[in-house]
């Protein structure tokens, strides 16, 4: 009986492994959407892997591990960014897999990026989780855990902050 259970860990490990592989990319282009560096990015998923490492019995249907494991990245993130306490800036090089998805200019990026740094951090998680990982409002709601017509009017009120800002931004540019 010993034996048996131990086979059944082993499985359950190497199931949330095979499933933090299969994310890995994702989870690091949320990370970096936070943080703007890939060291700090990679520390960040480093820590969360660890984390949902100690804590994979927990998950009450495997189906659900990659909307997890992303709230485990969002709150690594944010508690990454209250203890440095200061915001980083993109780094001047690509990152290869993040400019494949992308069919947006360099500069338009920049422009994004740079409107997503005068977000509130918990309020770019709702704008990183609609447009970066093309989530429903209702897999938002279960990420971020609120109720989906919490998720659907605060995702709204920061989109139009989002735009107010780039509009501004366009009309101090001419």
């Amino acid at each position: 009986m010993d034996k048996l259970s131990k086979v059944s860990t082993a499985l359950t490990e190497q199931q949330f492994s095979d499933r933090l592989e299969a994310c890995k990319e994702k989870l690091y282009r949320f990370a970096f959407s936070y943080v703007k560096n890939e060291q700090e990015a990679l520390e960040i998923i480093s820590e969360a892997s660890y984390k949902g490492f100690l804590s994979y019995d927990k998950v009450k249907s495997p189906d659900y591990f990659e909307t997890w494991m992303t709230r485990i990245v969002i709150n690594c993130s944010l508690d990454h960014i209250r203890r440095k306490k200061k915001y980083t800036y993109m780094e001047d090089s690509t990152i290869p897999f993040a400019a494949e998805e992308s069919s947006m200019g360099l500069e338009e990026q920049w422009d994004l990026y740079e409107a997503l740094d005068h977000l509130h951090p918990e309020d770019r998680a709702f704008i990183v989780l609609k447009f970066f990982q093309d989530q429903r409002f209702k897999d938002m709601a279960e990420v971020l855990s609120l109720p989906e017509s919490t998720v659907k009017t605060r995702f709204y009120k920061i989109l139009n902050k989002l735009k107010k800002h780039l509009t501004k931004e366009e009309v101090d540019l001419t």
